[in-house]
């Protein structure tokens, strides 16, 4: 409520009520648009995120209807101010009076109340409003300034009596909150905004202050504040947990990271490549490996996996998996026998249970066969004379999806320039299946024409590698030599 005019001050003019209208009418346009964006926030309280996106939505709509009911005020003007008074003591006190509201209300409104003290005759005039905030009987005389703090807290009773007196002696303005206890015992706080009104001679004759009900608006910023830090401290999680992860999983895939020949004498040799493509940027650490192993008797281990599962949680059941399957291939294990016992692992040591696809090879240079065996995996794809296809797959269900299970194995006879691509799920990004399969195979014209595994690598990255995968993918790229 602005104060009456001082009498060393002409009467400020009041804004015109039109464009005072055209901005109510934005603001309660704009609450409506706020009111849609916040019912199409997601609800769950579990969730950091959720909770903030929430929390900042209900402090913007508290605020528009705040800004909506003091622009109502500002149109209607003030209470309109009547008791007689002594000439040359200052203007008169007003009467009692509701302010105006907007016309649609709402739990926020009718939040801001107005007083006024008279100095000379120690008349207190209260409005409607403040009568509300406070929780005093309307009927019932308002306080003076010397009864004001009894309606206060008791530990900010000082600050009410520093800021008054400030204001009456020195003249300064009112600014400043303190908590008041209604009759009904429930404690409110309350926001305090006044100056003093000085006669001629420049002697303060009345005391004119705009009370405001805050604490609602200061539960929802402390909710936005707590959500936000809980926002915070969850993502500054997710970043050292994903860095985690990723240093993980770069100590646990094969230490080569440029092009290797096994076994690394004689004839029949395979020229290996691989790559681990990441999913989107911050997506976090899947659970997918890729291995190429030089066994004691000569012959080459080919695997590769995913596991269920994202993090360090994922990468550390990678870890344990692939340092079973290398220890169990060195005992000469065949690839079906192999998933056999990872099977078990996996549903013995794993809690939570997870579930893993894998893809185990036995590559026997002397006579260029490759024994394999899949469990829930892509077969892998044989790329020769210009064409691809992808192997006949023994069946296999997934590690972990049953006790006991039993897998097929099969045998492929190779030939020198020969071409293997195995590879997790996901490889190419929103065609998984037969589609994903049906474009690795139209790959085939350019394996034809590269001039070792690390140029076909390179070609699988050119057209696959780029975002958009919302997991991470393994490749191995395995050339047979003549």
């Amino acid at each position: 409520m602005p104060s009456p005019p001082p009498a060393d001050r002409s009467p400020a003019k009041p804004p015109r009520r039109g464009a005072v209208d055209a901005l109510i009418s934005r603001t309660r346009r704009l609450r409506g648009d706020m009111d849609a964006v916040r019912r199409e926030a997601p609800v769950d309280g579990a969730d950091p995120e959720a909770r903030w996106q929430r929390a900042l939505c209900d402090l913007a709509l508290h605020q528009l209807a705040d800004v909506d009911a003091h622009l109502a005020l500002l149109r209607d003007g003030p209470p309109p101010l009547g008791a007689e008074r002594v000439p040359g003591t200052g203007p008169p006190a007003p009467e009692p009076r509701a302010p105006a509201q907007p016309p649609d209300g709402g739990p926020l409104l009718g939040r801001v109340g107005s007083a006024e003290w008279d100095l000379l005759t120690d008349r207190a005039a209260w409005s409607g409003e403040l009568y509300r905030i406070l929780g005093r009987d309307p009927a019932a005389p308002a306080l003076t300034l010397d009864e004001l703090p009894s309606l206060v807290h008791e530990d900010d009773r000082a600050r009410l009596t520093a800021m008054v007196t400030g204001c009456l002696i020195d003249a300064r303005p009112l600014d400043g909150e303190f908590r008041v206890l209604r009759p009904d015992g429930e404690e409110r706080l309350v926001h305090m905004m006044g100056e003093p009104v000085l006669d001629a001679e420049g002697s303060t004759v009345s005391m004119w202050a705009v009370l405001r009900d805050v604490g609602e608006l200061r539960r929802r910023r402390r909710t936005l504040r707590e959500t936000h830090d809980s926002l915070h401290r969850r993502r500054g999680l997710a970043g050292s947990e994903h860095r985690v992860a990723a240093e993980l999983r770069e100590a646990v895939l094969p230490p080569w990271r440029g092009p290797l020949r096994l076994p690394r004498q004689g004839p029949g040799a395979l020229d290996l490549a691989a790559r681990c493509l990441p999913s989107r940027a911050g997506a976090p650490v899947g659970g997918g490996w890729y291995d190429a192993l030089e066994l004691p008797d000569g012959q080459t281990l080919l695997s590769v996996g995913e596991l269920t599962g994202h993090g360090v949680a994922a990468t550390t059941g990678v870890a344990m998996l692939l340092g079973a399957v290398r220890g169990m291939a060195v005992t000469g294990a065949p690839p079906d026998e192999l998933l056999g016992r990872l099977n078990q692992l996996l549903d013995a040591a794993l809690v939570p249970p997870a579930l893993g696809g894998a893809l185990c090879c036995r590559y026997r240079p002397a006579a260029r066969t490759l024994s394999w065996a899949r469990a829930g995996h892509p077969a892998p794809l044989l790329f020769r004379d210009g064409t691809g296809r992808a192997l006949a797959a023994p069946d296999g269900v997934l590690l972990g999806a049953t006790s006991g299970a039993s897998y097929g194995a099969a045998e492929e006879p190779l030939r020198p320039g020969d071409l293997l691509l195995l590879h997790t799920g996901g490889l190419v990004p929103r065609h998984p299946g037969p589609e994903g399969t049906r474009r690795l195979l139209g790959l085939a014209e350019r394996f034809g024409a590269a001039r070792d595994a690390q140029s076909c690598l390179r070609a699988v990255v050119e057209e696959f590698g780029g975002a958009g995968r919302r997991d991470d993918a393994c490749v191995l790229v395995a050339r047979v030599t003549g």
